[in-house]
């Protein structure tokens, strides 16, 4: 719960009596205790209405700012990860037909040696590589980074 709303109940103030103590409209405190930012002006009416001081109210503020930094963030680690994971399909989807092509080339034209063996095994093996990157490793390499960080962190 916001600090704003908090404090106005623990006042047992409604909105409009919040509002007309600080001299703002009630859909400001109604925008305010639904998360949106205010300003500096606004915030200092509030924390006069309550008798308190406005960096009370500005620390929360700089905490959802921080949050929402964090959470703007996860959104592009995502975006990452989902376009790791497409690369990492459109590859496979082109490793089967060409290497089925090749591999038809191969007994067309020489089906004593089996040169297309070369191709399907170096591909094949960039693939591996990259599935277990994307897939696999990419988990376990982030939570190995976190524990550590937290583990030097723990050290006095």
């Amino acid at each position: 719960m916001n600090t704003i709303k908090s404090q106005r109940l623990a006042r047992a103030w409604s909105q409009e009596q919040l509002a007309e103590l600080s001299a703002l409209s009630v859909r400001t405190i109604q925008r305010i205790e639904n998360g949106e930012r205010a300003s500096l002006e606004t915030l200092s009416a509030i924390a006069a209405a309550f008798g308190i001081n406005v960096t009370v109210l500005m620390e929360e503020d700089s905490e959802q700012a921080v949050s929402g930094e964090s959470l703007a963030q996860r959104i592009e680690q995502a975006r990452t990860q989902v376009g790791q994971e497409s690369r990492f399909w459109r590859s496979l989807l082109l490793f089967v037909p060409v290497n089925a092509l090749l591999f038809a080339i191969n007994l067309l034209v020489n089906p004593q040696t089996h040169w297309f063996l070369w191709p399907l095994l170096i591909w094949g093996g960039v693939l591996a590589m990259r599935a277990a990157r994307v897939f696999w490793l990419r988990d376990r390499w982030s939570r190995w980074e976190q524990e550590r960080l937290q583990k030097i962190l723990r050290k006095p």
